[in-house]
């Protein structure tokens, strides 16, 4: 390979699992992974012999895609940084990562195992080429491997074998091309404004971008955070009687907890696009504070907001004052079951108020239809 800088040509081997299969492991030995990429370079250097002028570097572990497709890359950088370190020629240009005493050699190349169970697994290769060779050499894969990106028999077997699963298809893809089955497969489920977002973050990440959700929700990608508009001020814009603005605003957080699951998998952050707001997202809520507790009314109370098939959807902080009129204090969204009990630690905590949670049963929605407390006290 001749001397000078190197770019980057970034791919993978997608294994397509059979219905009910899942790896034995993640992640493969130094010596397996070798094996492995050598097989690897024989695949692509049949498919565009002008391979051989390049440097493989293959990661030995299964990644789920939302582990890929993160700003930056993370992944591909810390592959493409290691490769660039080994002296050229070394291993005939064919170089391995895999794990030794359990370990990755980097914690980019660390597998999640929360992302383990999905029905794709990706394992992360890069081609090193000299800059004047790139960009040819990219249009051809891309080309080739869109049109016969099927990996060996022998590799498929060797795949099979070590990983203890049946595969459907195990084909290789341009990076180009995985963003491009992401999209179509977010889109297929209603979640094209979401990939908005993150195409933004991966490939512009230096320009903001705003969309609406499928029901109306403000979002904007910016300084690498997605900002998320108040689902109470959503509510508030919303047509409607009290029955049909609950069940939108409940549809509103049904939406919102996708959302934050799949940002959250693709090492984004969530943050409401409002004053006031915390920066809790990462441990499953999002808050909102409205005001102060004013001493001239009761001490202030947690309220649950319930919704069928979603449980509480809201937790709302609020003082009942003269008449048993509610001034609401502040509006929470937990995204996750398990992040109910820290949030509501939190807002009692914050309020100088009990833990004790008043269910409402229902959302309860204020005389102007927006998120409220009850007038009348509980007890």
């Amino acid at each position: 390979m001749e001397a000078g800088p190197l770019q980057a040509l970034p791919a993978v081997l997608a294994l397509e699992l059979s219905p009910g299969e899942h790896p034995q492991r993640l992640s493969l030995s130094r010596d397996e992974a070798a094996e492995l990429a050598a097989l690897i370079a024989e695949d692509l250097h049949k498919l565009v012999p002008d391979v051989a002028q390049a440097r493989l570097a293959l990661a030995g572990a299964l990644f789920d895609t939302v582990e890929l497709l993160r700003p930056g890359f993370p992944v591909w950088a810390t592959l493409d940084e290691l490769a660039r370190r080994v002296p050229r020629g070394q291993l005939e240009n064919v170089v391995a990562f895999g794990s030794h005493e359990g370990h990755m050699p980097a914690q980019p190349l660390e597998p999640d195992p929360a992302y383990a169970d999905g029905p794709m697994r990706l394992l992360p290769l890069t081609l090193l080429v000299p800059e004047a060779l790139a960009e040819d050499l990219a249009e051809r894969l891309e080309v080739e491997l869109v049109g016969r990106g099927e990996a060996g028999a022998q590799t498929a077997d060797w795949l099979m074998r070590h990983f203890g699963v049946r595969l459907e298809h195990a084909r290789y893809l341009s990076r180009n091309d995985l963003l491009a089955l992401t999209c179509v497969q977010y889109e297929h489920v209603n979640l094209a404004p979401l990939w908005q977002l993150l195409e933004a973050a991966m490939l512009t990440p230096y320009r903001s971008e705003t969309t609406l959700s499928a029901r109306g929700l403000g979002l904007r990608y910016a300084d690498g955070k997605v900002w998320l508009q108040s689902p109470t001020q959503w509510l508030a814009t919303q047509a409607g009687d009290g029955a049909e603005r609950s069940h939108a605003f409940a549809g509103a957080i049904f939406e919102l907890r996708q959302y934050a699951a799949l940002l959250h998998a693709h090492a984004l952050s969530l943050h409401l696009d409002v004053s006031g707001s915390d920066d809790a997202s990462a441990q499953g809520w999002l808050s909102e504070t409205l005001g102060n507790a004013d001493n001239a009314y009761d001490a202030p109370a947690l309220f649950a907001h319930e919704a069928a098939g979603l449980g509480i959807v809201a937790v709302t902080v609020a003082q009942q004052g003269a008449g048993g009129r509610a001034r609401a204090l502040a509006h929470a969204y937990p995204l996750r079951p398990d992040a109910l009990g820290p949030l509501i630690a939190t807002l009692a905590d914050r309020f100088g108020t009990t833990n004790e949670l008043h269910a409402l049963g229902r959302i309860q929605l204020d005389e102007s239809g927006r998120l409220g407390a009850p007038n009348a006290s509980l007890h």
